[in-house]
Formats: structure tokens, C-alpha cells, sequence
């Protein structure tokens, strides 16, 4: 007896993360398109649009091999106070949404990670 494929993950809308299929959405997984409850409350802001926008100018103003740091779009779009502090996950959650849309890729020590699971500082470059 062969056993049906399993459906190829996806990416959350709200935070980019990877959604691994699971037998319990197994009617519903065209419809999954958050990794939890606290995603689906958060969805997708002006601010993060704002911070996905951001990404792509200053990777723009950089070398095709130019990299950034996720505080460099928190500061553009939350000001040189600190503000921005606060943008700092949400950055994140942008730079994986990016990743999962073929924009982006995220670096650690010059090697390409996945950022659903990378721990520490990160780098985001042009895909």
C-alpha cells in the first residue's frame, strides 16, 4: 500500500516561518496560513509592510553582495530614538516573510541559514 505525499510546507503569513503539514489539517491545509494563534491575531501591519520596504531599499543602496542588519531597517523606519528597539522582531518576522517569497536570503557568518530556526545575530542579503 502506498501512502499519499505529503503536501510541501509553507511559510506564515504573519511571522515567515516554515508550516510543517500535520494529519489533523489535512482537510483544511489550502487554508492554513498561520503557525499559530499569536500569528493570527498579529496578521500582517502597515508597519511591517513598511519594514519589508525598507529591506529592500537599503539592500538597493548596498553591492550586489552588500549585506544589512535587521536594526538598520528597524532604524529607518522607527527613528534614530529608541524606538526602533521595539521594530527589532518585527524586522525579523519581515526578513523571513522576504526569505520565503524568493526576495532575501539570511546569512550567519557569511553562509546562507534558515531563518525559521537561526539563532542569534543575522545578516540579510539579496537572493
Amino acid at each position: 500500500m502506498t501512502r499519499p505525499s505529503t503536501p510541501e510546507p509553507e511559510a506564515c503569513a504573519s511571522c515567515g516561518r516554515t508550516i510543517e503539514w500535520r494529519k489533523k489539517w489535512e482537510r483544511d491545509w489550502d487554508q492554513v496560513r498561520y503557525c499559530s494563534s499569536a500569528c493570527r491575531r498579529h496578521g500582517v501591519t502597515d508597519t511591517d509592510r513598511a519594514l519589508e520596504a525598507s529591506i529592500l531599499d537599503l539592500l538597493a543602496a548596498r553591492s550586489r553582495a552588500g549585506t544589512i542588519c535587521p536594526s538598520e531597517a528597524a532604524r529607518a523606519v522607527g527613528g534614530e530614538g529608541d524606538e526602533w528597539r521595539e521594530l527589532m522582531e518585527p524586522a525579523g518576522r519581515a526578513a523571513r516573510r522576504q526569505v520565503a517569497a524568493g526576495e532575501v536570503e539570511v546569512t550567519q557568518g557569511g553562509k546562507v541559514v534558515d531563518p525559521s530556526t537561526a539563532k542569534g545575530p543575522i545578516r540579510i542579503r539579496r537572493a
